[in-house]
């Protein structure tokens, strides 16, 4: 027998199995603080219920399956933002609003990306159901920040997006016309939008370092359109200024199809693409669409570039050691592997320290 794999999955090994759960604990304890209670919903339920819990959103990236019990249609979650928002709509309507939700888990992509191959990867996020104020992403974002510092991952970068800003400044355009204005400026082509229309080539123009950009965008609105807007921008950007580096690319669609008024990306210095996205987004419930705001951090990506995965110090106790002394050492923080007979050694336990004559010495 072998050890392969299916194309897109992988095992994670020690140490980096632990430090994979040291920066979900980290993440979490971080949300916790802010009033972010955790769920675990399961990985896979009826295919039309994690399709269609968000406005805009879909399940077209899950893995299908027929129910061998109910002979419906199940789909393996490819993101659990969907699945918050049905624990949100249903099983916690009643919830005084907005409701702080955090989350954990393993979701499935059916096909992998050229810049993420991984088709199996671990999610970690926070959800503010009830609200998309300026406060509620202003709330967001310092999460996501303090929770990626205390995890250790360094150099953070924060892109703004505003999804929906062509709709805003085009009511009336033909929905066919929208839409290939919209893919035009997302691929940033000039003459494509010229083409469609000249007036939307500043929005282009406006990419790059948030400050100029935020400039650039109000000199282009001189009937004041985006005043509230960019307003409500930089309010969200100074809750983390001088924590992270700053940009602002308003035209960005890719991976915010459900996001409304506000989107972000989460970059961090030593890592390929993104480690997290975010922003402000609609719940279909009962009562209608509920308003929410919310991040998703991708643990896969920080762990691959080995920037968080923190100290691993073992102490090797040698064969005989007492077993009280043992326990004070675990009590004050040291990981004791005790040798179970005497041909172990700390080289064979991978220690990084070893008891000698009852004080821990580095090897």
């Amino acid at each position: 027998m072998n050890g392969l794999l299916p194309e897109g999955f992988h095992d994670r090994l020690p140490p980096h199995a632990d430090a994979a759960a040291a920066l979900e604990r980290r993440v979490l304890d971080v949300a916790r603080l802010y009033g972010y209670e955790q769920v675990d919903p399961p990985l896979a339920e009826f295919e039309e219920s994690l399709g269609q819990r968000l406005k805009a959103g879909s399940a077209k990236d899950a893995v299908r399956f027929t129910d061998p019990v109910s002979r419906r249609t199940l789909a393996i979650r490819p993101d659990i933002t969907a699945q918050i928002g049905r624990i949100a709509a249903t099983r916690m309507a009643h919830h005084p609003r907005p409701v702080r939700l955090s989350y954990a888990g393993q979701v499935l992509k059916l096909r992998a990306s050229e810049l993420r191959p991984e088709r199996a990867m671990r999610q970690i996020g926070c959800e503010l159901i009830g609200r998309d104020s300026v406060a509620a992403a202003r709330e967001i974002v310092t999460v996501a920040v303090e929770a990626l510092e205390a995890a250790g991952v360094p150099g953070l970068a924060l892109d703004f997006t505003l999804p929906d800003l062509v709709e805003q400044l085009a009511p009336d355009m033909a929905a066919d016309q929208l839409q290939s204005l919209r893919a035009r400026l997302d691929a940033k082509d000039a003459a494509g939008v010229a083409a469609i229309d000249p007036a939307f080539l500043p929005l282009i123009e406006a990419a790059g370092p948030f400050d100029a950009a935020i400039a650039r965008l109000r000199a282009h609105d001189t009937s004041g359109v985006l005043g509230s807007r960019l307003d409500g921008l930089e309010a969200v950007a100074q809750a983390v200024a001088g924590k992270v580096s700053l940009t602002l690319d308003p035209t960005e669609r890719h991976g915010f199809e459900y996001q409304s008024w506000i989107g972000f990306s989460l970059f961090a210095q030593g890592v390929r693409g993104e480690i997290g996205r975010g922003g402000s987004y609609s719940v279909i419930g009962a009562a209608g669409d509920e308003p929410a705001v919310g991040f998703s951090l991708f643990a896969d990506p920080i762990l691959d570039a080995r920037i968080a995965n923190g100290d691993r110090r073992r102490l090797f106790l040698p064969f005989g050691t007492d077993g009280q002394a043992a326990a004070t050492l675990r009590a004050q923080g040291w990981v004791a592997v005790a040798a179970l007979d005497a041909e172990d050694s700390a080289a064979a336990q991978l220690c990084t320290h070893e008891l000698r004559d009852g004080v821990p010495a580095a090897r």
